[in-house]
């Protein structure tokens, strides 16, 4: 609670000596744009196919332990299918990573283009901003 007032007195702070009188000021939702965006929906069903193919592995490999008797074959069984899981999650997270780090830059670079566009010297993350600023949330165009 202490960390949460912190961070509220000095973004208040940074805000009050950031921001002049005669500035134009902004805000974004930005939880409302990435839920909205497309590409997001768009990679979030990629995200969920490839979850279920790590699935498969899981699957695959509690069936092969199963019919397997032999402790060393086992052990042998276990090994590869956990390094093939670790190899399969780790390049998908990557991959996921990459694409949403170049999403939210798309984003950046839409609400960058609206602020320069219509002249706003500060554009602040809705969630931010106690108090001001216009919404353009509704005007960010993305795909």
């Amino acid at each position: 609670m202490k960390n949460r007032t912190f961070i509220i007195a000095l973004s208040m702070i940074v805000t009050s000596l950031c921001v002049n009188a005669n500035d134009s000021i902004a805000v974004v939702d930005l939880q409302k744009i990435v839920s909205g965006s497309s590409q997001v929906k768009q990679l979030e069903k990629e995200h969920e196919k490839k979850l279920e193919e790590l699935n498969k592995i899981i699957i695959n490999a509690r069936g092969a332990i199963a019919n397997e008797t032999d402790n060393a074959k086992i052990i042998q069984l276990e090994d590869k299918y956990t390094h093939e899981f670790n190899t399969k999650k780790a390049a998908l997270e990557n991959e996921y990573n990459t694409k949403l780090a170049s999403i939210e830059k798309n984003i950046r670079n839409e609400i960058e283009k609206k602020a320069q566009k219509d002249n706003y010297d500060y554009v602040f993350a809705k969630s931010i901003l106690l108090y001001g600023g216009k919404d353009i949330t509704n005007e960010i165009n993305v795909k």
